[in-house]
């Protein structure tokens, strides 16, 4: 597959080089996995070009992003869409799951909004002060940004979160 917006994902595969026990190196699925996804996930349409490579470079795992504890992509979308039946919250159009925390809020992306989508977070309990509604947009980055962002902090030695 061809890069064109995660060149500095693939080209910084490992949060520490240097190590050689603990690197933490990302971990691709195969294009057969992301074509099951865009199944379940996207009525078959194609995802957006930014999303594919993430998960070609980096699906099953990958350093600047939390896939919570689930095993695979798809436990992971399916979680997110059971937590928010249980908290009775909808999302109308077609989104992707990119990063978990604390099993409260998450990161995703519109599948409509072109080949390098801007990123979400979702909060399940939100409705403050900061955050009027449970989702907003990160301070506008598409997934290639919040990637290339993350990756310059693990370089500088600091939480890529």
């Amino acid at each position: 597959m061809e890069i064109q917006y995660l060149g500095y994902l693939r080209d910084n595969p490992d949060a520490y080089p240097n190590e050689i026990e603990d690197k933490l190196t990302i971990e691709p699925i195969s294009l057969q996995e992301i074509a099951s996804l865009e199944q379940l996930c996207n009525n078959g349409n194609p995802f957006p070009k930014a999303l594919k490579e993430l998960l070609f470079l980096a699906g099953a795992s990958c350093y600047v992003l939390d896939y919570g504890v689930f095993d695979t992509q798809k436990e992971l979308q399916e979680y997110v869409k059971e937590k928010m039946v249980l908290r009775n919250r909808t999302i109308s159009r077609p989104f992707y799951a990119i990063d978990i925390y604390d099993t409260e809020q998450f990161f995703f992306i519109y599948l409509d909004e072109g080949d390098n989508p801007k990123v979400y977070e979702a909060i399940y309990e939100g409705g403050g002060l900061d955050f009027p509604d449970w989702i907003h947009p990160l301070n506008p980055k598409s997934i290639s940004e919040l990637i290339n962002q993350r990756i310059d902090r693990q370089k500088e030695g600091r939480n890529p979160f």
